[in-house]
């Protein structure tokens, strides 16, 4: 058996109730909290159980280093303003090894793709609707290419 299948098997030897109580309990020791997300997910256990292994599976298959799998998820609550999720993962990434410096420089990425995605969508919405206004009911504005 894998070590995934034998998880599933403690899992249901378990019960979903007591697995969700130990994992929730495991995440608070490690962190000094459990985020509300995992409190309300906790309310049906099984809700909590799969996201965490999905989670878990995600993260441990992954090829990238513990600290840089933080540091992304640290820069993507960022860039979502997910205050919570910005706080967690930081103080996950410092836990990893993460310095201050390589938070910061992420957190600045993570703002200048953030930028850049509100601009370029907001100039495609701009491009194509600005030549015809249909909510104005009117030709709409000149532009350069005509």
């Amino acid at each position: 058996m894998t070590d995934f299948e034998d998880l599933l098997k403690e899992i249901a030897e378990r019960g979903a109730e007591e697995t969700a109580k130990e994992w929730m309990e495991d995440i608070e020791q490690e962190y000094g909290r459990t985020p509300l997300i995992f409190r309300r997910m906790a309310e049906a256990p099984e809700v909590l159980i799969s996201h965490l292994l999905y989670k878990g599976t995600v993260t441990q298959t992954s090829t990238l280093h513990p600290k840089y799998v933080e540091l992304i998820s640290l820069a993507v609550g960022a860039a979502l303003r997910c205050q919570h999720c910005t706080g967690y993962h930081m103080q996950a990434a410092l836990k990893k090894g993460a310095t201050r410096e390589e938070i910061l420089e992420v957190v600045l990425i993570a703002g200048l793709i953030s930028n850049s995605s509100v601009l370029a969508n907001a100039y495609r919405i701009i491009d194509e609707k600005i030549q015809k206004c249909v909510p104005c009911n009117n030709e709409g504005v000149e532009t350069p290419e005509g």
